[in-house]
């Protein structure tokens, strides 16, 4: 007995998870980054005085030039990343312009590769390259493999850096902030938000959600525990 197939629609029974991470994995990181950089920064502080206005103010200043520097270098790694990639869609628009049966033959050649049949092959890319900025995305995603109506955009590549950095970063200051004295109460709640951004992180990676988080928490506490060390030997020591 045949299953008929014809006119019927194709079921999916499996789905795949998005190995890009999209806009979750950035997030995520930029705010473990500012957690852990400022946890530390602030630790380090603490292990050398006592006094709360200058261990918030170490975390203040901490926590602007982690954003600022963060949206500073995602701007413009993204902007040049962006730039060398429209100059390679130029290269390729200018070649489109000017070898169309080359370039037809060339998309022809690369359905072939890919298993397509001669004759089918030569049909698609007569059709793709019928609309010259049809033809431009195909070539430029397969040559290039980027999209050129979809190329990152520097600005909100800052912003959200600079968001998601200052969002971790003012955790373990935000005790401090609220005239809470000691290290212990920021601590426990950089602890915790350690934890739970590394079972976040799960959600995009083959880990559990437990050893996940359990890992982020230890890599967090033992770059502020050696930072705290460093803070109070230089304290002890007067420098």
């Amino acid at each position: 007995m045949t299953k008929a197939t014809t006119g019927a629609r194709a079921e999916i029974h499996h789905e795949h998870r998005d190995v890009n991470g999209g806009w979750l994995r950035p997030a995520v990181f930029g705010a473990m980054d500012g957690l852990v950089s400022n946890f530390a920064l602030i630790a380090g502080v603490a292990g050398g005085t006592a006094e709360t206005r200058i261990i918030a103010l170490a975390g203040i200043a901490g926590l602007a030039a982690g954003a600022f520097s963060m949206a500073g270098g995602e701007y413009v790694s993204v902007a040049s990343q962006r730039e060398l990639a429209q100059a390679e869609i130029d290269v390729e628009r200018r070649e489109l312009e000017r070898h169309p049966e080359a370039e037809e033959a060339e998309l022809a050649r690369m359905y072939e590769q890919r298993g397509v049949d001669p004759e089918t092959a030569r049909e698609v890319a007569r059709q793709i390259s019928r609309d010259p900025e049809e033809a431009l995305a195909v070539h430029t995603r397969a040559e290039l493999g980027v999209d050129p109506d979809d190329l990152p955009s520097p600005v909100l590549a800052a912003v959200s850096s600079f968001l998601s950095f200052s969002l971790g970063a003012i955790v373990p200051l935000l005790p401090y902030l609220l005239g809470v004295r000691g290290l212990w109460i920021s601590a426990v709640v950089s602890m915790v938000a350690l934890f739970a951004a590394g079972a976040v992180v799960s959600r995009v990676t083959a880990r559990s959600w437990w050893f996940s988080g359990l890992r982020q928490l230890v890599v967090g506490a033992v770059a502020a525990a050696l930072t705290w060390g460093l803070g109070s030997l230089i304290g002890t020591g007067g420098l």
